[in-house]
């Protein structure tokens, strides 16, 4: 049985929700420790209902800008694999492989130049989302793309409200952004 379905793990999430004073608790992920500072996602988890049965939502909310950027960068790294057979950036390699400062500079200048040429011609658009994953380990997976500056209480408190209200108006508008270093030069 899943966890995140049993009354005793729901019992044990709203009572840390009330020590925390909110609606919800924050997750802490091993993986995310460097970038602990940044305000641009946020991984929850809050209860709500699912097919009228109270539930654990274990959720990754993050902004469109930087959901635009991992799908921008995902596909300026496949464009760099393609020309670049075998290569993988360092931060996914294993320990056994050698390293390559050369090939290593052939690929960030080629993944740069993908990168700007992929936000010079808009080729990656996004939009608001919630992605629900109803095979989840623990409880339901959320997975929720907003269109705000950053992921803050506020922004985190009024979208579980309205979620769980049934009452989550997505804006419909799609979107396309440009890296900070761009926009500062401008």
């Amino acid at each position: 049985m899943n966890p995140g379905f049993d009354p005793e793990e729901i019992a044990q999430l709203k009572k840390e929700c009330r020590a925390e004073g909110m609606n919800f608790i924050y997750v802490e992920d091993e993986f995310d420790e460097d970038e602990y500072e940044n305000n641009e996602h946020a991984h929850v988890q809050f209860i709500g209902y699912h097919n009228s049965r109270e539930v654990v939502y274990d959720a990754l909310i993050y902004t469109l800008r930087l959901h635009h950027s991992t799908l921008v960068y995902d596909m300026a790294l496949e464009r760099v694999q393609k020309q670049i057979p075998g290569y993988l950036p360092p931060d996914e390699r294993g320990l056994d492989m050698a390293e390559d400062p050369d090939k290593d500079e052939e690929a960030e200048l080629l993944l740069t130049e993908f990168i700007e040429e992929i936000e010079e011609d808009e080729e990656i658009k996004v939009s608001e989302h919630v992605e629900i994953d109803t095979d989840f380990e623990y409880g339901i997976g959320l997975e929720v793309g907003l269109n705000k500056d950053e992921i803050s209480e506020k922004v985190i408190n009024d979208f579980i409200a309205h979620f769980n209200a049934g009452r989550l108006n997505l804006d419909k508008g799609v979107y396309s952004f440009r890296s900070s270093e761009e926009e500062e030069e401008d």
